[in-house]
């Protein structure tokens, strides 16, 4: 998705602890590492001061905590001078002395208990107040809030353990279980920070292609084919419909896909200043499917000319993974125009396959799918904000668009189109309620503590009133929209996407080439993704960014957008359900290979390009002497 690498950013600290870093512990090989962005008027975070002090007496050696700054000047007026204040402290090597000075003296704190802590430490005081004030040590307050903001952090505080963004609860046994690093804990974290890696969907895709590639042209290969060929009817006897099971994972699975793909586009366009961003990538969306597309049809002519539309996907996994395992050598911005681009794509190929590739067309049905996405419309117009409507409703018109003769993958772009994807709602009144709802648990247990008896609040009757009223405010800061995306995203990526292509990326690699159709097939797909993609790519972009009227993305070169265009020319698995549709069994196992090829050379050569015209970025400079 166009967010994958925001995502990624905020769930994986990009900068590991190093000597600019303020540490309290020694590294090695067993002890845990807390990283804190935090903010020392934050009441938050002065809240976590005596969990920390509990956890460093449990653990001892073993937990090691870093302090990044976050002052949030504006929420708290004088962060940013506490945070000055203890880097000052820092260039005399008593930061957390002086960390632990802010954070234990009663709010307000200005200037004046900041000099007076300064001596209470034995602090040269005369080099503190001038350290204050320098320079060097705004820019390394600034440098940490910088880092912050890369990362994704936009509140404090914001942890990360063992590099992993912990987003649990904040009381001391939950903070404990994710430093002591539980088995489950160490499989959770382990599995999100997999998920959380661009090139990770890439390579589940590209294990299940090779799975399907080696059971085709194996022992198992006919147990293979029966096995997607096979026929499976859901219906009664009069009222069925029956698909192969390569079928069902096209239509059924796909229409998951799509509904991701869809919410994504819809989030990025909601945003009015987006919506220009997203303008190039989709210019150069369309060249990517009219340059390939003309390409294929300079070598086909009859009854392979049909399959133009194979050689015009573009798979964003791929591509997005071998950017990713460049790393700094690819600015941001050109990730996130190929990952719009995809999107684009994505929605391009599957209104193809709807629309060049229908089935028989029974008019009939028609009718239901116009009324049932009028109900959807009416559902959204009525702010209806439970799921299972548009779930039941998405089951009827997924029925109806198979029924009608088009593929039934598009109800995943019209529910995308109609559930709720509205702003979160004033925050204000929820967070009233959510610390309404807190304060009465706190007090119920002080209440206990002063008559000196032990309570378990989930015994207490206000337990489930607290609950219900979280439970609600939670649930209200998320639209349908956001929940259901939350939801599905992982298994999208991880399951729908891989299935789909152990599906239909069983090709067998002895096909005949010898006759004229099949060189010309297999020559017009692959020049058509390995050449024809970037030309059309270019092409558009550079029209486009011709006329004046759009820009490049930020810190994007020409070069690094023609490698970025290469990497275009990687096929999609969806150009394999292309060739079912389009070719008879011969010509689409010869256009799968052919696929199989161009992708592997667009892959080679975008690599090569953005290998060879970027350099790593260094890394910001810091001002400041090691801790």
């Amino acid at each position: 998705m166009a967010n994958d690498e925001t995502a990624s950013a905020s769930l994986r600290l990009q900068r590991d602890v190093d000597t600019d870093d303020h540490v309290r512990g020694v590294r090695d090989d067993e002890s845990i590492v807390m990283v804190g962005y935090q903010d020392f008027l934050c009441p938050y975070c002065r809240s976590l001061r005596p969990v920390f002090q509990k956890i460093r007496k449990a653990m001892a050696d073993r937990f090691v905590y870093v302090f990044r700054h976050f002052p949030i000047e504006r929420a708290h007026p004088g962060a940013e001078l506490a945070a000055r204040a203890a880097e000052a402290a820092g260039r005399q090597d008593k930061f957390f002395e002086m960390h632990d000075r802010i954070f234990d003296h009663e709010l307000p704190i200005g200037r004046t208990e900041l000099v007076e802590a300064a001596r209470a430490i034995g602090l040269d005081v005369e080099r503190f107040e001038s350290d204050l004030d320098s320079d060097e040590v705004r820019a390394r307050v600034e440098a940490d809030m910088t880092e912050g903001r890369d990362n994704g952090v936009t509140a404090t505080p914001t942890f990360y353990v063992d590099g992993v963004r912990y987003d649990g609860a904040w009381d001391y046994r939950s903070l404990l279980d994710a430093v002591e690093q539980p088995f489950a804990a160490r499989i959770g974290r382990s599995a999100r920070m997999f998920a959380s890696l661009p090139a990770s969907a890439g390579l589940m895709l590209v294990i299940a292609a090779a799975l399907a590639i080696a059971c085709a042209n194996s022992p198992l290969g006919e147990l293979y084919e029966r096995a997607m060929s096979a026929s499976v009817q859901i219906g009664t006897a009069h009222h069925a419909i029956a698909l192969t099971g390569r079928e069902w994972l096209a239509e059924g699975l796909l229409a998951f896909f799509f509904l991701i793909v869809g919410l994504d586009l819809r989030r990025e366009l909601a945003v009015k200043a987006k919506r220009r961003a997203a303008l190039l990538p989709a210019i150069a969306a369309a060249g990517g499917v009219v340059a390939p597309a003309l390409f294929y049809l300079l070598f086909n002519r009859g009854s392979s000319a049909g399959g133009w539309p194979i050689p015009t996907a573009t798979d964003m996994a791929f591509a997005l993974g071998l950017m990713a395992v460049l790393g700094s050598r690819v600015p941001t911005g050109l990730k996130v125009f190929v990952a719009a681009l995809a999107v684009v794509d994505d929605i391009l190929s599957i209104g193809v396959i709807a629309v060049v590739f229908p089935g028989a067309i029974a008019p009939v049905y028609g009718i239901a799918v116009v009324a049932l996405v009028a109900l959807l419309v009416a559902l959204n117009r009525l702010r209806v904000y439970a799921i299972w409507p548009y779930v039941l409703v998405g089951i009827a018109l997924w029925i109806a668009l198979h029924l009608f003769g088009v593929n039934a993958a598009l109800t995943g772009i019209v529910l995308a189109l109609c559930i709720p994807g509205r702003p979160t709602p004033s925050p204000a009144p929820l967070l009233g309620q959510a610390a309404t709802a807190l304060a009465t648990l706190d007090q119920v247990e002080k209440q206990a503590r002063a008559e000196g008896r032990t309570v378990n609040l989930a015994d207490e009757p206000v337990w489930d009133w607290a609950v219900r009223n979280l439970s609600a405010t939670a649930e209200r800061l998320l639209s349908p929209a956001e929940r259901i995306e939350r939801a599905l995203a992982p298994w999208s990526a991880f399951v729908v996407l891989p299935v789909f292509a152990f599906s239909a990326a069983g090709v067998r690699l002895d096909v005949d080439l010898s006759s004229p159709e099949a060189h010309g097939l297999f020559l017009g797909i692959v020049l058509g993704l390995a050449i024809g993609k970037p030309i059309g790519v270019i092409v558009a972009t550079a029209l486009a960014v011709g006329t004046g009227l759009l820009a490049l993305p930020e810190g994007v070169t020409r070069r690094q957008l023609a490698g970025a265009a290469c990497l275009c020319g990687i096929g999609d698995t969806l150009s394999f359900l292309m060739a079912d549709r389009a070719l008879g069994p011969h010509a689409a196992a010869v256009a799968k290979l052919a696929v199989l090829t161009g992708s592997g050379l667009a892959a080679i050569a975008g690599t090569a390009v953005l290998f060879i015209c970027a350099t790593p970025s260094p890394r910001s400079s810091r001002n400041v002497d090691a801790v």
